[in-house]
C-alpha cells in the first residue's frame, strides 16, 4: 500500500499503542530553551531520573536573551536566572548547548537545520508552538508541553494520538512582491486558525517544488497558526543540497546512505491523504493581517471586513472585537495605516535570505521619521553571514537597529517590546493581543519585504510600488 511520508514516519517511531488508543512515539531528536525546560528538568531531579538519551537532545537560549546586551549579568534578573538554569541543567545531564559563546546560539528552529541537526524523516520535539518548521526537511515535528518534555527527557518518548494528514497543493507561479510568508497567511485566510486542528499539512505542488529551505520553513513554520499540529514538506533535491556539509550531517559514504534512507520516506505517488487542498498561486497576492489571529489577514489592495457584512453572529463578533482592540475602521483599506515599529525578525523571517531580500531594496532609503525600526537576525551565525556581506550596514544607513541574535519582538519575553498601543509591521508568526510585550500593543503580521515597505513609508504600503518590484 503506497503511503504518505507522515504514516512512514508515524511507524517507524512507533514503539507501542497504548491502553488509550495514544502512540508511545519514539522522539528522534529532542531541543530545549530557557523558558519550558527547567520545570522538566526539575520534575526529573524529584523522580530521580536522568536524561535517557542526551546525545539526541541539544539546547540554545534564544526568547529571553536581550539583543542589545552581550554582556551578563543581564539587566533582567528572571532573564538571567534562566540563562544559569539552562547552563546548569546541560552540564548536569551532558546535553549539547548552543551558548552565546559558541557562536552558534540563535533561535531554536534556526540553529537545528543550519547546524544540519534537522533531518528527514524523524521526528522532532520542542517546548516551543513553532516547532513545525522542521517539518520543511520532511521530518514530523511538533511543539510539546512541560510535562511531554520531561517525558521525552526521561524515556526518548512520549504518547501522542495520530493525526489526520492534508495535502495542500499550491500550482503556477507566484507574482513578483509575492514572499513565502504571504503563502501560508493566504493559506491560514482560506482554511482558518482551527481548519488544521487534528491534522497534519503536507505542503506540495511547484510552487513548493520551487522553494529554497528557507521559504520551506516559513510556510512550516506558522502551520500551527492554522491549527495543525504539523507541517512538512517532501524531501528531495533541495533538502539534500541543503544539508549537505552541515556539522551534524552524515559524512563520506554515511552521507550516501542517508540520501537514500531519505528518498524512501517521501510521500508515495497514490497514497490516501484525509482531505485535499488545491490554491492558484496567482490567487496570492501580497497579504497583511488587520485583526488578532494570524486568519484575519487582506491582500494589501482590500480593505479591512466590516462586521455589518458578516455571514454569522460568530464571524460579526469576531471582526469587531478585533476592530476594537486593533483601532482600525470597518470599510477602510489596510493600505495606508500609520504604523510606530517595523520589526525583522524571528523564526519565521530571520534567515539569511529575508535580509538579503530587504537589504536588495532598501539600499539608499531611509526609515520614515517617527518610525522605530529594528532588524534581529535569527542566530549568530546568520549574523555573521549577514555581516560578512555587509547587509548589516545597508540595513543600519537605511535607519533599522541590528542587533544580536535571539527571539525579540516576535514575543517580548525580552527587552524588545512595545509601548502602549502602538502599531507594529512585523515578521513574525503571531498577531495575538499583547503578544509583542504590551497588553494594548498592536501588530500585523506580514512578509519582510512588506514590513521594509512599512517602515520607509511610515505606513502599510506595497512593497511592489515602494521598491518596483519585479521591474528590477
Amino acid at each position: 500500500m503506497p503511503k504518505s511520508l507522515f504514516e512512514k514516519v508515524w511507524d517507524a517511531h512507533t514503539v507501542r499503542t497504548l491502553a488509550n488508543g495514544q502512540t508511545q512515539l519514539l522522539i528522534g531528536t529532542h531541543l530545549i530553551h530557557e523558558v519550558t525546560s527547567p520545570q522538566a528538568f526539575g520534575m526529573l531531579r524529584d523522580l530521580g531520573l536522568k536524561v535517557a538519551m542526551p546525545h539526541r537532545t541539544f539546547a540554545t537560549v534564544d526568547h529571553i536573551v536581550p539583543t542589545d546586551q552581550f554582556a551578563e549579568p543581564y539587566r533582567d534578573t528572571l532573564a538571567q536566572a534562566m540563562m544559569d538554569e539552562l547552563r546548569k541543567n546541560c552540564a548536569q545531564f551532558g546535553i549539547t548547548f548552543f551558548d552565546r559563546a559558541s557562536g552558534k546560539q540563535g533561535i531554536v528552529h534556526i540553529v537545528g537545520p543550519e547546524q544540519g541537526i534537522t533531518q528527514p524523516g524523524t521526528t522532532i520535539a520542542c517546548g516551543d508552538s513553532h516547532t513545525s518548521t522542521h517539518g520543511a526537511f520532511g521530518a514530523i515535528a511538533f511543539g510539546i508541553g512541560t510535562t511531554q518534555i520531561r517525558d521525552v527527557l526521561a524515556t526518548q518518548s512520549m504518547a501522542l494520538g495520530k493525526l489526520k494528514v492534508r495535502r495542500i497543493n499550491v500550482s503556477g507561479k507566484l507574482g513578483p512582491g509575492v514572499y513565502a510568508k504571504d503563502v501560508i497567511l493566504h493559506i491560514i485566510r482560506v482554511l482558518g486558525v482551527n481548519g488544521g486542528t487534528g491534522f497534519a499539512y503536507e505542503y506540495g505542488g511547484e510552487v513548493f517544488d520551487r522553494f529554497t529551505m528557507e521559504e520551506r520553513m516559513t510556510v512550516c513554520n506558522m502551520s500551527i497558526e492554522g491549527g495543525a499540529r504539523a507541517g512538512y514538506v517532501n524531501p528531495d533535491e533541495t533538502t539534500f543540497a541543503y544539508l549537505k556539509g552541515r556539522p551534524y550531517s552524515p559524512k563520506g559514504a554515511e552521507w550516501d546512505a542517508a540520501v537514500a534512507r531519505w528518498k524512501s520516506f517521501a510521500s508515495d505517488a497514490g497514497c490516501h491523504y484525509d482531505d485535499v487542498v488545491n490554491i492558484a498561486a496567482s490567487e496570492i497576492a501580497p497579504t497583511v493581517t488587520w485583526g488578532i489571529n494570524p486568519g484575519q489577514g487582506v491582500a494589501i489592495n482590500e480593505s479591512i471586513p466590516d462586521p455589518a457584512k458578516a455571514t454569522s453572529v460568530d464571524e460579526k463578533s469576531s471582526i469587531e472585537e478585533a476592530l476594537a482592540y486593533m483601532k482600525l475602521s470597518p470599510g477602510a483599506p489596510i493600505k495606508g495605516t500609520k504604523i510606530d515599529v517595523a520589526f525583522l525578525g524571528s523564526c519565521t523571517n530571520g534567515r539569511l535570505s529575508d535580509f538579503q531580500e530587504v537589504a536588495k531594496f532598501v539600499r539608499g532609503k531611509k526609515v520614515a521619521a517617527g518610525v522605530k525600526a529594528i532588524a534581529v537576525p535569527g542566530s549568530q551565525i546568520v549574523a555573521l553571514q549577514c555581516e560578512k556581506l555587509g547587509l548589516d550596514k545597508i540595513l543600519a544607513e537605511a535607519g533599522f537597529e541590528w542587533r544580536a541574535a535571539g527571539c525579540s519582538m516576535c514575543l517580548a519575553m525580552n527587552p524588545d517590546k512595545l509601548i502602549g498601543d502602538q502599531l507594529c509591521a512585523s515578521s513574525s508568526n503571531r498577531n495575538f493581543k499583547g503578544r509583542q510585550g504590551s497588553p494594548t500593543g498592536r501588530t500585523l503580521l506580514m512578509s519582510p519585504l512588506m514590513v521594509a515597505a512599512a517602515a520607509v513609508t511610515g505606513r502599510v504600503a506595497d512593497a511592489r510600488e515602494v521598491f518596483a518590484v519585479g521591474s528590477n
